[in-house]
């Protein structure tokens, strides 16, 4: 058995394994996700949730996604040994946008809300790009080998 084999093969069950635990994680998630919504409806005045309540709530949500996301890119790379490259963006803007939502605003410092800022910009700018280039979004192993 030659070494690039050996390397598929661990590669193939560290995958494996991450899907697994990322699949409880995700399952784990859902479940506070589910809790968290049913503790802050029924302890919010009228049945309404509040502001902070709804920032967690959407946190949690979109923390969910990524794990979601994360999956489906493993997944996907797992079934024909390719990464989609556009998949990543859209998982980065995900996070990105997670961190946007669970940030307080007041009391942060400017300038990290200009890099977050910046940050959107470029990856957005990045995944528009990618699409209106019409190329093949798929990186293969022996693209990126010398």
């Amino acid at each position: 058995m030659n070494s690039m084999r050996i390397f598929y093969r661990v590669e193939k069950y560290a995958s494996i394994a991450l899907m697994g635990l990322m699949t409880v994680v995700i399952f784990s998630a859902v479940l506070e996700l589910a809790y968290v919504i049913a503790t802050d409806f029924l302890q919010a005045p009228g049945m309404f949730l509040g502001v902070e309540d709804l920032f967690d709530i959407f946190g949690l949500f979109l923390m969910v996604l990524i794990g979601l996301e994360l999956m489906t890119s493993m997944r996907m790379y797992l079934e024909n040994h390719t990464l989609h490259a556009e998949l990543m963006l859209l998982i980065a803007i995900t996070a990105i946008t997670r961190k946007v939502v669970i940030l307080d605003a007041k009391a942060i410092d400017p300038m990290i809300l200009f890099g977050v800022g910046f940050v959107i910009l470029a990856l957005t700018a990045g995944f528009f790009l990618m699409r209106r280039s019409g190329k093949q979004d798929d990186l293969k192993p022996s693209d990126y080998e010398e």
